[in-house]
């Protein structure tokens, strides 16, 4: 009898364990080789696992809501139908339904401690049905911020149609079929010129302030996503770092914003246009630190960082950001923004930035500093712009709308007179040419 593992699989170079979202075959069910089997979800995205073999699937080890350190066996595979029984008695019993901790499904063998309370079982996660309207393997595949929209507003799932990639049901679907308006990606768009011009850098479906994800006395475990935020925020604390302000006129910008808003370009990409177009000219911020030495990209990628609807960050990418078309730069920003919310982007997607921003200023923030994500060398904080009186040359009085940015950066990379070169000349081109963004 030929018998074939399914494993964890490493999603990412960073991804250490996943967590099993859906199994789209079950026991019994053929599996065609290159077929997606199930759904994984990584350290910031949900990924479908394809089979490396064709057969029938015999065992599910790990059911859907489990945890699973990469490289675990976490599926039986077998050539012929009739190997099926036999490979159902010689599997491992398979793991309970309720998400095992990740020490637990490292050692499965390690007794518990008496007094350890059991884990609830996720509700974002249990196994997929047979639906209407399916996709094309027949089974529902659901997006666990849907999933767990659907348990809230009482939505049937099984009557829905997907709108996400392979017919993926997401939140909004649910909240269309709820009735319920469906809940923007709170970019600032839709208000003027004015009052976006460093509000919407992190264009995204970020959470409102004061948003909870438990009630009140609760304790709830940190998912996936937010568990690789947690890492990576350890890992910056090694980081000798320094910070550096620069206070920014935007009225010229805002009335650029104003014209090409019409064409669909968003300020997202025109502030990660401006930030990409500066740092060609300052390759010693978009470096970063390396076991060898500082490490100089051969792209300018800019990330953006994105706060998730149930949780944690992710920062997706604006590819050579200084060489693409602004208006092509917003198309790019509006897919990558709804494919993260849906957890649809590949690592390369969120990974493979050289410098990133982040912003606060949606909320009125007037200032903030942001944490360096680990390898890269520097990360932008932007805050909100305000009207502001402002002292001239000659001793005059205006007011003028100005934004407050702060540099966070790798000192054993780049340093102050770099830091403050490039603020200096990204806030000469916003102030006085930042209608040369669209050439």
């Amino acid at each position: 009898m030929a018998t074939h593992d399914i494993f964890m699989p490493a999603l990412s170079s960073t991804m250490t364990e996943g967590k099993i979202v859906e199994w789209l075959k079950q026991p019994g069910d053929k599996v065609e080789r290159g077929e997606s089997v199930l759904v994984v979800e990584s350290d910031k995205a949900d990924m479908d696992v394809e089979s490396f073999q064709e057969g029938y699937l015999a065992a599910v080890l790990m059911p859907a809501g489990s945890t699973a350190p990469v490289g675990e066996t976490i599926g039986l595979i077998v050539e012929t139908e009739a190997e099926i029984a036999d490979a159902k008695a010689k599997a491992p019993s398979a793991a309970p339904t309720a998400a095992p901790t990740a020490s637990a499904a490292a050692a499965p063998a390690a007794p518990a401690p008496p007094a350890a309370p059991v884990a609830p079982a996720p509700v974002a996660a249990p196994v997929s049905v047979p639906v209407a309207a399916p996709a094309s393997n027949g089974r529902l595949i659901v997006s666990p911020r849907a999933r767990k929209l659907a348990s809230q507003m009482g939505v049937d799932l099984a009557g829905l149609r997907g709108t996400g990639p392979n017919g993926r049901i997401q939140a909004e679907d649910v909240e269309k079929a709820a009735g319920r308006p469906v809940t923007p990606p709170r970019v600032g768009e839709g208000t003027s010129a004015a009052a976006v011009v460093g509000a919407t850098v992190a264009a995204s479906p970020s959470a409102p302030a004061g948003n909870s994800f438990g009630a009140p006395g609760d304790t709830v475990a940190f998912n996936t996503l937010q568990a690789a935020v947690n890492r990576n925020m350890e890992a910056s604390l090694a980081v000798p770092c320094f910070r550096v302000g620069y206070t920014i006129t935007t009225d010229k910008l805002d009335a650029f914003y104003k014209q090409v808003k019409p064409k669909g370009v968003t300020m997202t990409a025109l502030l990660a246009k401006a930030v990409a177009v500066t740092l060609a000219r300052h390759p010693q911020v978009n470096a970063a630190t390396t076991a060898s030495g500082m490490s100089y990209p051969a792209e300018v990628n800019v990330a953006v960082a994105v706060a998730m609807e149930d949780g944690g960050l992710i920062t997706p990418v604006l590819r050579n950001a200084d060489r693409t078309d602004l208006y092509e730069l917003s198309r790019q920003w509006g897919d990558l923004v709804k494919r993260s919310r849906s957890k649809q982007l590949q690592p390369e997607e969120y990974s493979t930035g050289t410098f990133t921003l982040s912003n606060l200023g949606m909320f009125g923030v007037d200032r903030f500093d942001a944490i360096l994500p680990p390898g890269t060398g520097a990360i932008l904080a932007v805050a909100a712009s305000r009207p502001t009186v402002v002292a001239g040359k000659d001793g005059s009085i205006a007011v003028k709308r100005q934004m407050q940015v702060n540099l966070t950066a790798d000192h054993r990379v780049i340093y102050g007179a770099d830091g403050a070169a490039f603020l200096k000349d990204l806030a000469e081109l916003i102030d006085t040419r930042p209608e040369s963004l669209a050439l």
